[in-house]
């Protein structure tokens, strides 16, 4: 096997109980996105773009459907015999080991994975953010840097905080603290959770958190506070486009609006940084000459006799005449029955909304979940 400067460990086994009904039989990468994609398909587009072709993903809960999509690997050229990407699930070896306890656990427990390519750096991503990133130059900078880690950042909304990893940084950019998930967040620096690693120094610290048993074995909580305490050199890699991590319902909700905006940092359509899909073939959508439409996204397959304003309709769904859908984004083969009222909602795949239902109101964001019946 040749080896590889660097390679990416893609978590993607993350269970996703804060998206409710999507995720009780999928895996939150493998919700679907934008009306053609799944969420995972930003990350792996971003390999693709960035010259890394070589991508273990990780995987765990319910993932038929996500090893299914991502099959070979064929739609962001990924399909290789030297790397290309590689599904990992948990599995129970002779000395012991069953399933990822943790975000480093996981890494851990395929370590000959990674022997294998023998690596100067291990980029470590997730599955469950939208965002278009060149981790090359992220690669660079850690370089640089001469560091032992890098970790990439953004500035969070104060409200978010809380939810993530929180970074304080010298002058230089040189991490001096991180903190996981605070109650009281001191700084709005959030860790993206994107690391870059020197490979000797990752196996090393998984080897010793993997034989620590008050660990948790998590990169936030454990690794990244550890290696601070043992004065290895972090650096911060600051990121200042757009990046949403969608584990809400609200925050799913409003990166799909976010795609409709004028002028939307979220261009799904640059031709110079593609996000790759696996595709089904459909008919072109059909809309009605009675139907209305306007600042929406109607997908392929899709037919409409209503009226849609503001929303994003997958492939395969079909609105019946008189039905209103607002503020809202509908997954694919959803079937909308005549004079429904859809508002600011979610409906998941397959679910059908029969006549004269009303779904969703001025408050919260309405989820309807995978082949719910609402009538």
């Amino acid at each position: 096997m040749r080896s590889k400067e660097c390679i990416a460990m893609l978590l993607a086994g993350g269970k996703g109980n804060r998206l409710g009904a999507l995720t009780n039989k999928l895996a939150k990468p493998a919700v679907f996105f934008g009306g053609k994609y799944r969420i995972i398909d930003f990350t792996l587009s971003n390999c693709t773009n960035s010259g890394i072709d070589t991508v273990g993903v990780l995987t765990q809960y319910q993932p038929l459907a996500l090893n299914s999509y991502i099959g070979a690997g064929k739609p962001w050229d990924l399909e290789r015999e030297d790397g290309g990407v590689t599904l990992l699930p948990p599995y129970v070896k002779q000395n012991g080991g069953n399933w990822y306890s943790g975000t480093a656990d996981s890494i851990f427990q395929n370590i000959d994975f990674i022997e294998q390519y023998n690596p100067k750096y291990v980029l470590v991503i997730s599955g469950d953010h939208i965002y278009k990133m060149n981790y090359e130059l992220m690669l660079n900078y850690h370089i640089q840097k001469n560091a032992d880690v890098t970790v990439a950042s953004i500035r969070v909304d104060w409200k978010e905080a809380n939810r993530f990893g929180i970074i304080h940084t010298n002058n230089e950019e040189k991490i001096i603290s991180f903190s996981e998930k605070p109650k009281n967040p001191s700084s709005n620096l959030a860790s993206m959770g994107i690391y870059i690693f020197n490979w000797n120094v990752l196996k090393q610290n998984l080897i010793s958190d993997a034989n620590d048993n008050n660990s948790t074995h998590d990169f936030g909580k454990d690794i990244i506070p550890k290696m601070l305490g043992n004065e290895y050199v972090l650096y911060a890699y600051s990121f200042e486009s757009y990046w949403k991590d969608v584990g809400t319902v609200n925050s799913l909700w409003e990166t799909h609006m976010d795609l409709l905006k004028e002028n939307s940092r979220l261009n799904l359509n640059d031709k110079k940084w593609k996000v790759y899909s696996r595709n089904l073939n459909q008919p072109p959508h059909y809309i009605s000459s009675k139907a209305t439409v306007r600042n929406s996204l109607v997908n392929e397959g899709c037919t409409v006799f209503g009226e849609v304003e503001n929303s994003i309709l997958s492939y395969g769904v079909y609105v019946e005449e008189g039905s209103k859908i607002r503020d809202s984004v509908i997954m694919p083969n959803v079937k909308i029955g005549k004079y429904a009222d859809i508002n600011r909602s979610i409906v998941g795949e397959g679910a059908v909304i029969h006549d004269h239902s009303v779904v969703g109101d001025q408050k919260e964001i309405t989820l309807i979940g995978h082949r719910e019946i609402v009538s």
